[in-house]
Order: structure tokens, then C-alpha cells, then sequence
């Protein structure tokens, strides 16, 4: 009884105790980031043009901006930034620096954003590479993916910087950042420079011909941030060689190659697991099509192990290969030459070889290189069950010919049988 009476008094002063000072700081885990959006508006002259459902684009865009600050989820934080918006002097040189933030990135005030919208009037040039790489600097730095969301009718008028020598910036600058395009005029040339854009950093390229159309995208792509924010892939250095390269454990991984490249990364795999590796770049930019990615796995010594040949075969914006290795075979292999032979402890250094033979057309910027997204899993080896082996060309053909001498020999006799008892009635 006495010890049941201290028993409980320690328990009732420790619950005190907790309520009083709360948990261990230590056992809090930090609030993630919340997805961080900036929509940047061309509000340069061209934008006064009435060709959208008979109203201007600047009118059509300051309504979809309206109805996008009023569903915008509450955990976003929402910054809008303008161009072309203020100068109203034709010295190019002074007109090409005019690009504002008007809604600074955090907590939407609803009233105040739609009021700095309202009041916009096209006005200006269209410096669109500026605005893209301000409004990076707006967004800051972080671990998850952030979004810019470019409206604009017009290709940039103030190269430079060239607005898609800056999207490969800041792509190449690994701060995860994304950029989505939308055109609102149908001009060829345009929509070449609004989808380099967007292909240089893993975005999207629209077309808006309507106030709906317009609207309705923009929400699509405020949403889809807090859908991918946090899933921004690790940056990191593929070497030229085997024995530098990096060590990677299971995840997605961001890097950039350089055109006819090599790049290679190591992974330990361990007796009975099963390296699953996959590799995607983004062509986002002018190159010869006839080329193609590959994925291999080899030794350290150099010796192949796998490979994985391209899909698309370099007729698509993005190109990907995968593969798949275990130690099954090659343990395999070694019993049959040495029976023995000790068991393996230790895991196996796999190189992970990206290469691409593109070559870069006429005129196009070799530097950065192009974007290459690299993942890999470690899973339980799940060795293929065995089976007959049909995919030798003699036996497949040997038993495809006895099924043709069978199935001739049930024809004739049921055909004999059927004409005499015809014959017969």
C-alpha cells in the first residue's frame, strides 16, 4: 500500500510537471513550409488590346486574378509582382527596368490584393527575364518547390537577359523553383518563348483564348503548388568517374548534363535487394532529335551490368530510360565457377551512368547544362519465377510446328468423318 501511495504521487507530480512546462522542445517537429506562389502579370501596352471575348486582356486578367485571390487555399502564400506597369516614357532603357512587387509573398490580405490589382493600366515595355528573376528573389530560398506563374501576351522587349537564358538560371541554381506559363495572344513566337521558359524549369505552358479558360488555369496552378511543394528533389553533382562520384541513398535527385555527357553517381546494395533506378531530362532547348538517354548500371570496375535504353527516342520534351539490378545473377554466375566460395556480407557499389548523345543545333547556349531528374529505390530482390523459355527462336519454332502437324491431323480426320457420314444420309 505504501509503495502504491508513492507510485502515485510520483505519477500525479510528473503530470503536473508536464502540463506546467509542456512538452520537450525536442520532441516538436518543425512546421513544414507552406507552398509559396508569385503570379507575375505583363502589363505592358499590348496588353490594352480588345480580342478576348471582346474585352481587353488587361481586363480579363484582373478578373481572373479576383477570382483566383477569393479560392486560393488558406495555408498559401500569395505574392503578385508587374511588368511594363508604371513607365510611360519611350526611353527603352528606363522602361526596361520597370517591374514591381505589389503583393509581397506571405498571408493574403484578399481586399488589399484585388485593390492593387484594380488599378493597374497597361502601360509599358515587356521585361519579362527581369520580372522572372525578381520574382525568384521574392520567393527566397527553401527545401520545397515554389512557383511563379507568368501571365503575358507578348515576348520579352528588353533582351537582354533573355527570359529563357534565365529560366535555365535558375533552374541550374537548384532553389527548386518553377515557372508556368500562360499566353494570352496567339503568336508563334510567343508560345516558343513562354514554353522554353517553362520547359527549362519543369513547368507548363497554356494557351488562354478565353476569360474561363484564363481563370481556370490559374487555379489549376495555385493548387497544384500545394500538391508538389514538398516534394522538391535533392540537388546534387554527378562526377566523371566511378570512384568520385557521389554516394545516393533512395530518393529523387536533381542535376544537370552537359550535351554528349556522362555523369556518374554510386549505390550500396546490399545481398538480396534490388536497385530500382530511373532517369528523365528535360530538352529545353534546340537540339538534334536523333539522339536519345541511357541508364546504366555497371561495376566498379567498369564492368556492365544493366542497361536501360530511352523512351521517346528523342521525339519528346522529355526523354526517360529505367533499369533494374540485383546481385541474383551474378551470385549466380560465380557459384557455377566457384562453389565455395564464401557468402557475400558486404553490399555491392553499383555506378549509375547517365549519358545522352544530343548535340546542340546552331546557335543554341551550351551552358547550364540540361535538366536531369535521377530516382532510385533499394527494394527486396524479387527474383521472375521460372517459366518454359519460349524466347529462343528454335524452340518456339519447333513447337509452333508441331501444333500446326496437330492441329492439320484433327482437321482432316473431322472433315473425313463429316463427308462419310454425308455420303451415308
Amino acid at each position: 500500500m505504501i509503495n502504491f501511495r508513492r507510485s502515485t504521487a510520483v505519477l500525479l507530480g510528473l503530470l503536473a510537471t508536464t502540463a506546467l512546462t509542456g512538452p520537450a522542445q525536442a520532441d516538436e517537429e518543425p512546421a513544414p513550409e507552406p507552398p509559396r506562389v508569385e503570379l507575375v502579370l505583363d502589363v505592358s501596352g499590348s496588353m490594352r488590346a480588345a480580342d478576348i471575348d471582346g474585352r481587353t486582356r488587361i481586363a480579363v486578367a484582373q478578373q481572373a486574378f479576383n477570382e483566383v485571390v477569393d479560392a486560393l487555399p488558406e495555408e498559401t502564400q500569395l505574392g503578385i509582382r508587374v511588368l511594363g506597369a508604371t513607365y510611360r516614357g519611350k526611353d527603352k532603357k528606363v522602361g526596361c527596368q520597370d517591374t514591381q512587387q505589389i503583393v509581397p509573398v506571405g498571408p493574403v490580405d484578399r481586399s488589399a490584393a484585388k485593390a492593387a490589382v484594380a488599378t493597374l493600366r497597361p502601360t509599358g515595355f515587356t521585361p519579362v527575364g527581369l520580372a522572372l528573376r525578381s520574382a525568384a528573389q521574392d520567393l527566397g530560398t527553401g527545401a520545397t518547390t515554389r512557383r511563379i506563374v507568368l501571365i503575358t501576351d507578348g515576348e520579352d522587349t528588353c533582351a537582354p537577359p533573355d527570359p529563357c537564358e534565365v529560366a535555365r538560371e535558375l533552374a541550374a541554381q537548384g532553389t527548386s523553383l518553377v515557372v508556368d506559363t500562360l499566353g494570352l495572344a496567339p503568336d508563334e513566337k510567343v508560345r516558343r518563348q513562354l514554353l522554353c521558359i517553362a520547359s527549362a524549369t519543369g513547368g507548363t505552358y497554356t494557351a488562354a483564348e478565353s476569360a474561363e479558360e484564363l481563370t481556370d488555369r490559374i487555379k489549376q496552378l495555385v493548387e497544384r503548388a500545394a500538391d508538389t511543394h514538398t516534394r522538391a528533389p535533392t540537388v546534387v553533382g554527378g562526377t566523371n568517374a566511378c570512384d568520385s562520384a557521389p554516394l545516393l541513398a533512395p530518393g529523387v535527385y536533381a542535376d544537370r548534363e552537359a550535351f554528349s555527357e556522362h555523369r556518374y553517381y554510386r549505390v550500396p546494395i546490399r545481398p538480396g535487394q534490388e536497385l530500382r533506378a530511373s532517369v528523365s531530362m528535360a530538352l529545353d532547348r534546340a537540339v538534334n532529335r536523333d539522339y536519345g538517354v541511357l541508364l546504366r548500371a555497371t561495376a566498379a570496375d567498369g564492368r556492365e551490368l544493366v542497361r536501360g535504353a530511352d523512351a521517346g527516342s528523342g521525339r519528346a520534351d522529355v526523354l526517360s530510360a529505367g533499369l533494374r539490378w540485383s546481385a541474383a545473377a551474378d551470385d549466380e554466375d560465380a557459384a557455377e565457377t566457384e562453389e565455395s566460395a564464401a557468402p557475400v556480407i558486404e553490399p555491392t557499389t553499383v555506378c549509375l551512368v547517365v549519358s545522352n548523345s544530343f548535340a546542340p543545333r546552331p546557335g543554341t547556349a551550351a551552358t547550364p547544362g540540361m535538366p536531369v531528374e535521377l530516382t532510385i529505390d533499394v527494394v527486396a530482390a524479387a527474383p521472375a519465377p521460372d517459366g518454359p523459355d519460349l524466347g529462343r527462336g528454335w524452340v518456339l519454332l519447333a513447337l509452333l510446328t508441331i501444333a500446326g502437324l496437330i492441329t492439320g491431323l484433327l482437321a482432316g480426320l473431322l472433315t473425313r468423318w463429316w463427308v462419310a457420314t454425308w455420303r451415308e444420309n
